[in-house]
Formats: structure tokens, C-alpha cells, sequence
């Protein structure tokens, strides 16, 4: 794992929106994972930023989101395709046909996630997936449990999650309860891990996700088995990890 510091959210932001800005030159018509949450708004704004400086061309570019709250139809505004499309697709080049989520519409959970499934095997394996990580350790909506899921599934959101989520709502009554993910076989499948941490209350969990056992009660740490993660952080988030 390569671990790049910042001093703060703003360069997290920075840095990190450069390593997306090397994979889609490199690349242009890449397959790019993306999250949502307060963690990657920075680097949805960098990446606008050097769209409309000409930089950067999102035409031939393929998104696949981590995840969606089951419930939520696509146009309420805290839905995660509302979040994507306020924070980046509206603001670049690229096409609507080929930005992906779950459907947080359909009711019907296996429905859902078989529909997902197959959307992430056309549009092939990802050569970025961007995440955040949870306090508890969660990626995507992947939260602790006794095995690691493989692929798209609907998952009953853990308390510390909803209570997290509550700040985006009006009340925690209206926190959705379920949510559709990718899951961990889907996520380990990308060529390259892209994640993103700040603050000090990021610290403990980045410690015990990188620098403890891999157990799926700490499902950030699978990561440690792949062969091309990059943590962006600044210091306080990896204030109490050894050798940073």
C-alpha cells in the first residue's frame, strides 16, 4: 500500500484528484468507481475545476457507484444519484447513458442487485475505485459482519451508520434503513484503490484497517490484500498509524 500525506482536506482533495487526473489521461476511456459521502466532494470540485480548464475530457469515461439507499427514487435530493449528478455529471462532458448506480427504485432486493451485478460485468472492471471509509470500518455499504460479501447486495445499515448519515436528513427518522452495494469482490476487482480520509476521528479506524487482522468485522481490511491500494489522508487521520 502506498500511503501519500496532505495537511488537510483541501490537499487530500488535491492529491487525490490527481491521481483520477493520470488514470483518465492515461486513459480516456476508463472505467472509474466512484463514492459519495463528504469525503470526495473535494475532489469532484478539483476534477469540475480542471474540466472547464480544459483538462480533462469525461466523454468517453464509464462510472460505476459504490452504492444507493434502497427507497429513494433518483431525483430526491438525498439520493446518491442526485449527489452525483449535483457534484460532478452536471458539471462535466460526460454521458448520462454511461454513468451507473444501484437502483435505489426497484423494491425488489434481488431484482436490484442481479441488475447491478450484470451492469458491472458489461461495463468491465474498474480501473480506479475511488472510497471513503466509515468509522466502523465500512467501504461502500459493506459494514461489519461474520463474512465478506462478493457481489451486489442489500444491506440492513448498521446504527453507527445511520447515525452518520443523519446529518444529510432532515431528521434520523428519514435515514433509509437499507441500501444497495457493491460488495467486497466487487470492490477488490479494480485494478487500483483510491481511498480517502481526514480528520482525527478517522485515526483509530485507519489503524486497525491497515495495521490489524483482516477480519470482515473490519471490512476495510481486505484492502490489505490487494496489490494497488493508495491512501490519501492528511495527518491527522494517520496520527496513530505506525511509520507515517
Amino acid at each position: 500500500m502506498r500511503i501519500i500525506k496532505a495537511r488537510d482536506y483541501d490537499e487530500v482533495s488535491r492529491k487525490a484528484a490527481n491521481i483520477i487526473f493520470s488514470v483518465m489521461t492515461e486513459k480516456p476511456d476508463c472505467v472509474l468507481g466512484l463514492a459519495t459521502g463528504s469525503s470526495p466532494v473535494g475532489i469532484y470540485k478539483e476534477l469540475v475545476r480542471r474540466y472547464e480548464e480544459g483538462d480533462l475530457d469525461f466523454s468517453k469515461v464509464t462510472t460505476v457507484n459504490l452504492d444507493e439507499y434502497k427507497g429513494l427514487d433518483r431525483e430526491d435530493p438525498q439520493s446518491y444519484a442526485y449527489y452525483m449528478r449535483e457534484n460532478l455529471f452536471s458539471h462535466v462532458n460526460i454521458r448520462p447513458e454511461k454513468t451507473f448506480l444501484p437502483d435505489g427504485r426497484e423494491a425488489d432486493s434481488q431484482k436490484a442487485c442481479e441488475a447491478y451485478n450484470q451492469i458491472l460485468h458489461q461495463a468491465g472492471q474498474q480501473d480506479l475505485q475511488l472510497l471513503g471509509i466509515g468509522h466502523d470500518g465500512h467501504i461502500g455499504f459493506n459494514e461489519p459482519a461474520d463474512h465478506f460479501p462478493k457481489e451486489t447486495h442489500c444491506v440492513d445499515l448498521a446504527e453507527p451508520t445511520i447515525e452518520a448519515n443523519a446529518r444529510f436528513f432532515e431528521s434520523r427518522e428519514q435515514v433509509p434503513t437499507q441500501a444497495y452495494t457493491m460488495g467486497i469482490q466487487n470492490i477488490m476487482a479494480a485494478k487500483q484503490i483510491l481511498m480517502v480520509a481526514n480528520g482525527k476521528g478517522k485515526a483509530k479506524i485507519l489503524k486497525e484497517a491497515f495495521q490489524g487482522p483482516i477480519t470482515p468485522q473490519i471490512p476495510a481490511s481486505i484492502l490489505q490484500l490487494h496489490p494497488n491500494v493508495i491512501l490519501v489522508a492528511d495527518e491527522e487521520a494517520l496520527s496513530e498509524m505506525e511509520s507515517c
